[in-house]
């Protein structure tokens, strides 16, 4: 039971943030203006991830991404079984948002858009593609210890919203040039409902590259260290 809460919040926080995601995607494919839907997908997933941290973020830490699992675990915030365990919950959650907007949008919606799946422009190299989602990636970590872990930004009590927002921004940068996934589960539950694996490496080895190297440099580079509470001196014996 210790660890069911915190895995099923992180199954249900990740839907949170793949549901609204993927709806969005579907129902701008037609008849919306690329720049137009690129604004509505990036606070669709916005607003998703903010609502995910401030519901569970008490529970789980809400993760809801591999990468920011992690990213957590390389700087010994998780156990490896927790992590393993809230991965797999991840996973779950996203295909199970993608399941139901699979059942909820027309067929030839989805088939047109691969059912939401984070994918590169055809210009977009191989390069182009690993170091966009990396950077990407590294800049959302930077927000998720910057705001929810840093005690000096979780007093400023907009943890949600900062990292939401980061999610936001980085799709109006990087929507047009691979999808911005960020998260390996964003990208994997489509891909399994589609049977979809063409770039599919690419998008887990660049967000959990980027969340790992931002996590490590935050955690030893800008985080105060945890200064040890002195003892009371004690009174002499005579």
């Amino acid at each position: 039971m210790k660890t069911f809460r915190p895995c099923l919040a992180e199954f249900v926080g990740t839907f949170y943030l793949c549901f609204p995601g993927i709806a969005a995607i579907l129902a701008t494919a037609k008849g919306v203006e690329p720049g137009a839907a690129l604004v509505v997908i990036a606070l669709a997933h916005g607003l998703g991830l903010s609502l995910a941290i401030s519901n569970f973020g008490g529970i789980s830490g809400a993760h809801v991404n591999p990468a920011v699992t992690c990213g957590f675990l390389v700087t010994g915030r998780v156990t490896p079984t927790l992590a393993v365990a809230y991965i797999i919950s991840q996973l779950l959650g996203a295909t199970t948002a993608a399941g139901f907007c699979r059942f909820i949008f027309p067929a030839d919606i989805v088939a047109a858009v691969k059912l939401g799946l984070p994918l590169p422009a055809a210009w977009a190299s191989t390069r182009v593609v690993l170091v966009t989602e990396l950077l990407l990636t590294y800049l959302l970590m930077t927000s998720v210890f910057g705001t929810a872990v840093d005690e000096r930004g979780r007093n400023v009590k907009i943890g949600g919203f900062g990292i939401g927002l980061t999610v936001a921004f980085d799709i109006l940068a990087g929507g047009g040039v691979t999808g911005a996934s960020m998260n390996p589960a964003r990208s994997f539950g489509p891909a399994v409902l589609q049977m979809y694996w063409q770039w599919h490496w690419a998008y887990w080895v660049a967000p959990i590259a980027g969340a790992c190297v931002a996590a490590l440099a935050y955690e030893h580079l800008l985080l105060e260290p945890v200064r040890p509470k002195v003892d009371e001196p004690r009174a002499m014996k005579r």
